[in-house]
């Protein structure tokens, strides 16, 4: 059995519900079990427990103490059901971070136990779609949902905090409005396939070094989100075929990860990646053979998800990533990067060579 945990999140009239409706039939279609865990903020609202009665930190705690019983209770299901269950989950518990002070919802959060970075990261990938409000005007209505009431650009500000509520995860995708809905859909469901692996999972990536930015400036601004990472690559086992694991966290809260990735272009590599226990993790550093050590700004840039990673003995450079959906997809660079040069096929700057044996 093999179970995959995706968010999908977004603005006002992003089309959540036929995106899932669609993921719906054909992933079933493939024959996964397919969960739908419905909106937990409309459902409070719609039995009349809203947060214009409540106050909005009162309604998040009791939204969060809801979230988190439903999530448990659907990997309960498919844990009993024991065959290759998909849950999509509308919205998830990161969601809530939009509508409350950072300080107020990290307090919401330790009193349910959890953290930011186990909030976050406890979920495969995170798919946000952008409210039609922001480049597909004519589609904007809030007739198929009671609870909503925003105006567009109300409906924008909603969409913009809740992406970046998201800033951090490690598969998080945002599906804009650059195409039509059915397009957009499209796109949705090839994000969905290659996290998932169906039919060939295939990491596409473009790399740059770039001068090192001020980090300070850099982490006045919001919706930068930074991550220290622990990457130790394992005994090859199967030629061809890269190993490793990896540690994400603040310092203090961490997750952890198994990949497996094997070379098929200079920008395109087949990829399965899952997340796993601590003791798992602590079992398999046993086959490590040389670690990297890096600190990841994770941010958003025209709706484009970056990872810049700075390693400690590096005094002026660093690395600036972006994955792809294919090789032909224009990149949109911030204008405050400046590009030494681009390293995507140079095999000196992959993450392999820049390990030192253990």
């Amino acid at each position: 059995m093999q179970l995959w945990e995706f968010v999908l999140t977004g603005g006002p009239c992003a089309g959540k519900t036929t995106a899932l409706s669609v993921i719906e039939q054909v992933l079933s279609k493939k024959g996964f079990k397919v969960i739908i865990v419905p909106e937990t903020a409309t459902e409070l609202i719609n039995s009349g427990i809203t947060p214009w009665e409540l106050g909005q930190n009162v309604f998040q705690d009791l939204l969060t103490i809801r979230s988190l019983n439903k999530e448990e209770t659907t990997r309960e299901a498919a844990r009993i059901l024991g065959r290759d269950t998909v849950i999509i989950y509308d919205r998830g518990i990161m969601d809530g971070r939009a509508y409350t002070e950072l300080t107020d919802f990290i307090e919401i959060l330790s009193r349910h136990f959890i953290t930011i970075t186990e909030a976050r990261d406890q979920y495969d990938a995170v798919f946000h779609l952008v409210t039609a409000a922001d480049g597909a005007e004519e589609a904007y209505t809030l007739a198929n949902n009671k609870a909503r009431t925003e105006t567009p650009e109300q409906a924008r500000e909603a969409d913009l905090k809740t992406r970046n509520a998201w800033i951090g995860h490690s598969h998080l995708r945002v599906i804009d409005n650059s195409t039509g809905f059915k397009e957009k859909i499209d796109r949705l469901l090839k994000e969905i396939f290659i996290v998932m692996g169906l039919p060939v999972p295939v990491e596409i990536e473009r790399k740059y070094l770039i001068k090192k930015p001020d980090l300070e400036k850099l982490m006045e601004h919001d919706d930068v989100v930074k991550t220290s990472i622990l990457q130790t690559y394992l005994k090859v086992t199967t030629p061809g075929v890269e190993r490793r694991v990896r540690q994400r966290g603040d310092g203090t809260n961490f997750s952890y990860y198994y990949t497996e990735k094997t070379t098929l272009s200079d920008m395109s590599r087949q990829e399965t990646e899952r997340r796993i226990s601590v003791q798992e993790y602590l079992s398999l550093l046993l086959e490590g053979e040389k670690s990297l050590r890096k600190d990841r700004y994770c941010f958003l840039h025209k709706n484009q998800y970056f990872e810049l990673d700075v390693y400690p003995d590096w005094e002026d450079e660093a690395i600036l990533e972006i994955e792809l959906t294919e090789e032909t997809q224009e990149v949109i660079l911030p204008e405050w990067i400046t590009v030494i040069r681009e390293v995507t096929d140079d095999p000196n700057y992959k993450n392999a060579a820049l390990a030192k044996a253990k």
